[in-house]
């Protein structure tokens, strides 16, 4: 059965021809993201959904799409998004972020310009009948210092396009490395740093806990008298009524704001002064942004739903479409070692290692790791995935760790899961074969080779004489076929293991007939999903 994907924002007919293209059935219904009963009503039909910034996709809306699995926005903003709520239900949340870069790059310079030679006042003034020349006295760009806070994806395009103009560029930016930075032909700097030299600032940065009154009074009384401050990023990186009583005592020389604090502004400090030109949040409004934006999406989420590729997400590592056959079958290894030590073990987690060894070590471990974490406690949790599941570890305070290291076994690449709990460690390692199924290798430091099957029995036992035997023939007398029998042992009348790969499910009366066996200190039955 075809993936269903709601489209609830306007989006073009070709972004919506790529859905069926790619073999996902499409509504498209761009009213209704409006419409918050409709949409509570329907999104439980859907796999996808495509928005843009109408639709509010809230933690009530969530609860009510019981068959989503993605969210894709068409742009970079996903503030209409409960993040939280879509993680909590694997739900992967995917946004669109170098689709209209450029065209808010471009936005952000032209409101310097503006700011600059207050083109907007002139324009009114002008065409009002006056001829104010002496009025708008502006200032050259050329030689000034830009302050750009936030050099990423957007960032990066205003540092070129300011340097292009002759600006002396200063950045602030947590991840900036100085490689990077001399790279692109800027001069790295601490905050106070760049709000003490910048003669224009313009932030390019999400809203964030950190990032939030980025500018306030305070950052203001640091600046240069007479600075020029453009946002086109996100409302609420700006105290704006610190900005406007720093623009009102000429602190502050000029103002360009695309967004505002609450949108849609209908009101702001902001407004009404004569040295600050407003826009309505057009940084991503061009004809050819917006549709490079909807082409994305549509392309991004088709992939996934058909695919398996995860582009762009927000709380779930990537997965390029190249490399999600290759990985496809090491991300169920992952998830039934999880499995396997989950149902398996029965105090509280309190740390887990995971060891990547040779090939595995250069694929995708975060998305491997997620899948082993989505395992680990499906046992408790039935409904988790790789979405969710890295957020419920955290939650409970587990430690988590990943060991990468090169070949050092016959195995060309394996992962092996070490869980820890107050009473004991557990251990488990396997790899994929040629057939791409997935396959134990060794558990508790045991050697063995064993293919994983839909129903399995895990025995630990002393090594003694008669195990086999007695095993078969309890199992045979109950009807429970054997597809598969693997043994190991640590030491000779030491530790023994015993996994059973079994056609069906092996009851609890049969379990208990295994355990009254003396020698036998433990019989779990074991179900994955491995089709």
């Amino acid at each position: 059965m075809a993936p269903r994907v709601l489209v609830s924002d306007s989006l073009s007919e070709t972004a919506v021809q790529i859905f069926r293209d790619r073999g996902v059935d499409v509504d498209f219904l761009p009213n209704v993201g409006k419409d918050k009963e409709k949409l509570l009503e329907i999104i439980g039909q859907y796999d996808g959904l495509a928005i843009r910034s109408a639709t509010k996709v809230t933690e009530k809306v969530i609860e009510a799409a019981t068959n989503l699995r993605v969210v894709g926005r068409a742009g970079i903003g996903v503030d209409n998004v409960d993040i939280p709520a879509a993680s909590r239900r694997g739900i992967i949340v995917m946004n669109t972020p170098f689709g209209n870069s450029i065209t808010t790059a471009e936005h952000a310079i032209a409101l310097m310009f503006a700011v600059a030679r207050q083109l907007p006042a002139a324009d009114a003034s002008t065409q009002g009948g006056k001829w104010e020349k002496t009025k708008f006295m502006g200032v050259e760009i050329t030689g000034k210092t830009l302050g750009v806070i936030g050099a990423g994806n957007i960032g990066s395009i205003v540092c070129a396009r300011a340097i292009g103009l002759k600006m002396h560029v200063v950045a602030y930016d947590p991840f900036l490395s100085k490689e990077r930075a001399e790279e692109m032909g800027v001069e790295k700097v601490e905050l106070d740093e760049l709000f003490a030299k910048a003669d224009f600032i313009t932030m390019h940065v999400p809203l964030t806990d950190k990032t939030r009154n980025i500018i306030n009074a305070d950052a203001i009384a640091k600046m240069k008298k007479g600075v020029r401050i453009i946002n086109c990023a996100r409302g609420g990186l700006v105290v704006e009524a610190d900005l406007a009583q720093a623009l009102k005592s000429g602190q502050v020389a000029g103002a360009g704001f695309d967004v505002f604090e609450v949108e849609p502004a209908t009101e702001s400090p902001l407004f009404g002064l004569p040295n600050v030109v407003c826009t309505p949040h057009l940084g991503a409004s061009t004809t050819e942004a917006q549709e490079n934006v909807a082409l994305q999406v549509a392309e991004q989420m088709a992939d996934y739903l058909v695919k398996g590729a995860v582009s762009n997400a927000i709380n779930m590592p990537s997965i390029t479409a190249e490399e999600a056959p290759r990985l496809k079958p090491f991300v169920r290894l992952a998830d039934v070692m999880g499995a396997f030590v989950g149902q398996v073990t029965e105090s509280a987690i309190k740390e887990v290692e995971i060891l990547y060894d040779g090939a595995t070590a250069n694929m995708n471990t975060r998305a491997l790791t997620s899948a082993v974490l989505a395992g680990l406690i499906r046992a408790q949790v039935s409904d988790v995935n790789m979405v969710s599941a890295p957020i419920m570890i955290k939650e409970k305070g587990v430690v988590l760790s990943e060991v990468k290291r090169d070949k050092t076994g016959v195995y060309d690449g394996y992962i092996k899961l070490t869980v820890t709990t107050a009473n004991q460690t557990r251990s488990v390692a396997g790899t994929v074969f040629s057939d791409g199924k997935p396959r134990f290798i060794q558990i508790k430091n045991i050697n063995l080779d064993a293919d994983v099957g839909n129903h399995m029995v895990y025995i630990t036992n002393t090594d003694v004489p008669g195990m086999i035997g007695f095993i078969g023939t309890t199992l045979g007398a109950a009807g429970v076929n054997i597809a598969n029998f693997q043994l190991g042992r640590d030491t000779e009348g030491g530790d023994a293991i015993a996994l059973l790969y079994v056609d069906g499910p092996v009851s609890e009366t049969v379990l208990d007939q295994l355990r009254a066996n003396a020698a036998i200190k433990s019989a779990k039955p074991l179900v994955f999903n491995v089709e």
